[in-house]
């Protein structure tokens, strides 16, 4: 009997489990040491014990066999109800599954998923034939890890492939996109409007003149901020608050904030063109950081020379709006002033001072540098220009050649290998003719000063920028990095010795090279700034012999411009060979000179750089901004002088991207400068 009642299944299962096996083990245990004790004492109370173990084994028994009839019961219940519930959610859950095969043919699908198609008969017809933008997204999503939300038949479906099992699984979450997509439309966006010229323009007007000039400025700024349903503040005679709605945000971008060409058109009109920039940051709900993001935005957009819109999230990446023109050269020298008293004083605070270029200087870059030494050394300081002689232009290498004639200057030049051993935590660093340190002559030692450096430069501003600067100098008005420099020799101590014949005619050099021979970008400082050097001994004769160009250098170009092309015959375009490669030099003076044929408003040159890049070198006398076409192509730049480098491209590529972009794009917009075009 007991034979037959262990062999039941239940009863075996139950018997399997350690807690009862070690129970059971206990009772017979102490069961025999009981009987054992009995007879030890007496034989009748041995028996009696005896009796009553069994009579106890037998009760055990019986309720451990009921304990495994309902054990069982309660276990075949359960995996019944789950069987049920399996199959309920199969069919009536709200998430949508389709089986695949192998060739994704439709095996089965669950019946909230019959609903979304129209035939009648599904399974065993191909995915693609039964829908097939289905299709398309089993396959583009087939090797995702996570769910992804996609858009299907005019609803928001959470979409997930299980490629393993050829199984697609589809939850419409429609309705919690919507609710997600209004909450992210109606987060509040923070903008700064400053403008630009304002304190400049105002100077000479009489008080009328100006109070109309600011209620015109400030009635079109409400009309535009009604229109799109803003909220605009006056916070200063030139500066304004601007608040509103993401959603909004989306809307000003589409029309590409034509209240800059709106206010600026009419103010010409009237001979007070007021030109605005805007600073925008969204995002986050955190305001302090939102005003704080808004002022940073506005600061990159006066950096790159205003009259142009930056509108960027927290860790985002940039956007730009307008830029349409040149900076305004500005008519005092007050922060000229400020900026020579705030080096003196940064210098006085350092050890030592380096100063350093951009790769592959050029004679604006170089002059600089010279320039800052002097400064340095006139408020008797140690400066070292960092200068790598590696893949330098002809006109860089005759003046380094002029400078074995200084010794001064040649004991002070320095490689950047030779920076990093000599760099010191009090060490100062002063970039030149760039802001970027990815182009930098030294960027190891642009990182390791990070937090002690100062940047003087004329490029517009881009998104590459050093978090930390000690001085910024940036102006985009000026013709050149010498020129800025130049201006700064007024406030230097007058006991010690000025610049040398060398470095004013590099310098002045610079100036000539950047303002093609002063006739781009020349304003009343820059021939305040090269009368001063002409006046401290900088020579037109050694100028004539640094620019002297080599033969192979005068024939490639010639050879550029031969095959030039029009777009639109306003636009010229040179093409290069994909198997030769160009100085970058070249390109640019070809693309310079290409300008000065009757009709073009605009040039390009794209010629090969190195077996895997690609350069571009775009000019234009103003009224075409090529610089918002090469940061279309990852490149940056000025208004009328910019240039991108491609890698991974053919020539031919490259030329088919900059057509397509021209024609397509009649006022494209930026994401962000990479290059510029030395």
């Amino acid at each position: 009997m007991l034979k037959r009642w262990f062999g039941r299944e239940s009863v075996r299962r139950l018997l399997h489990s350690h807690v009862v096996q070690l129970n059971s083990a206990y009772v017979m245990f102490m069961s025999l040491v009981t009987v054992i004790v009995g007879f030890s004492f007496n034989w009748r109370v041995g028996l009696a014990l005896l009796a009553f173990v069994i009579l106890c084994l037998v009760v055990a028994v019986a309720f451990l066999q009921r304990l495994a009839s309902s054990t069982e019961a309660y276990v075949n219940d359960l995996a019944y109800q789950v069987q049920q519930g399996q199959e309920e959610a199969l069919y009536k859950m709200p998430i949508g599954m389709i089986l695949l095969n192998d060739h994704d043919v439709v095996r089965w699908i669950n019946p909230y998923m019959a609903r979304y198609f129209d035939q009648d008969l599904v399974v065993g017809q191909a995915l693609n034939e039964v829908d097939e933008r289905l299709a398309d997204l089993v396959n583009n999503h087939r090797r995702d890890e996570h769910s992804v939300i996609v858009t299907w038949q005019k609803r928001q479906f959470e979409f997930l492939v299980q490629e393993r099992t050829h199984t697609v699984y589809l939850m419409d979450v429609t309705e919690y996109e919507q609710i997600n997509n209004r909450y992210k439309e109606e987060r509040l966006f923070m903008g700064t409007v400053y403008l630009d010229n304002y304190v400049e323009l105002v100077q000479g007007m009489s008080d009328s003149e100006v109070s109309n000039l600011r209620n015109y400025v400030t009635s079109e700024l409400t009309k535009w901020a009604e229109e799109y349903h803003l909220l605009v503040k006056v916070i200063d005679d030139d500066n304004y608050l601007l608040i509103g709605h993401e959603g909004d945000l989306t809307q000003l971008e589409e029309d590409k904030f034509k209240i800059l060409d709106k206010i600026r058109q009419n103010t010409t009109r009237q001979n007070s063109p007021v030109t605005l920039s805007i600073g925008i940051a969204y995002g986050q709900s955190d305001l302090i950081k939102l005003a704080d993001n808004a002022q940073k935005n506005l600061d990159l957009a006066l950096g790159r020379g205003g009259d142009q819109v930056v509108v960027r999230a927290e860790s985002g990446q940039a956007r730009f709006y307008g830029g349409k023109t040149n900076p305004m050269e500005k008519r005092t020298r007050v922060r000229a002033r400020m900026i020579a008293q705030a080096l003196r004083e940064l210098m006085n605070q350092a050890d030592q001072i380096f100063v350093v270029g951009h790769a592959k200087p050029d004679m604006d870059s170089l002059g600089a540098c010279l320039g800052i030494r002097r400064i340095a050394e006139m408020n008797d300081h140690q400066c070292w220009v960092v200068f790598d002689n590696q893949h330098v232009h002809s006109d860089i290498t005759r003046l380094m050649g002029e400078i074995n004639d200084y010794q001064s200057i040649k004991d002070h030049l320095i490689s950047p290998e030779q920076a990093l051993e000599m760099v010191t935590t009090k060490s100062l660093l002063v970039m030149v003719d760039h802001s970027k340190v990815s182009i930098s002559m030294a960027p190891e030692l642009c990182a390791k000063l990070s937090n002690r450096m100062v940047i003087i430069d004329h490029h517009r501003r881009g998104e590459e920028f050093p978090e930390n600067p000690l001085l910024v100098y940036n102006e985009p008005y000026a013709s050149s990095t010498c020129e800025l420099i130049t201006e700064m020799f007024e406030y230097q101590p007058r006991k010690s010795q000025g610049l040398n014949r060398l470095e004013a005619t590099a310098m002045l050099t610079g100036i000539r090279v950047d303002t093609k021979s002063f006739s781009q970008n020349a304003g009343t400082r820059t021939y305040d700034a090269a009368s001063y050097l002409r006046s401290a001994g900088a020579d037109g004769m050694l100028i004539q012999r640094l620019m002297k160009e080599n033969p192979s250098s005068f024939l490639a170009r010639n050879h550029l411009i031969a095959a030039v092309t029009f777009i639109d015959g306003k636009m010229a375009l040179c093409v290069g060979e994909n198997d030769r490669v160009y100085d970058p030099v070249t390109a640019a003076q070809a693309a310079d000179m290409l300008l000065q044929m009757d009709g073009i408003d605009a040039s390009f040159v794209i010629s090969r750089r190195s077996s895997t890049m690609v350069g571009v070198s775009a000019r234009s006398l103003g009224d075409f901004n090529v610089q918002v076409i090469m940061e279309q192509m990852g490149g940056g730049g000025h208004l009328a002088n910019a240039a991108t480098q491609v890698a991974g491209k053919s020539v031919e590529e490259v030329k088919d991207q900059l057509v397509q972009i021209i024609n397509g794009e009649k006022d494209p917009t930026s994401t962000e400068d990479e290059e510029e075009d030395e």
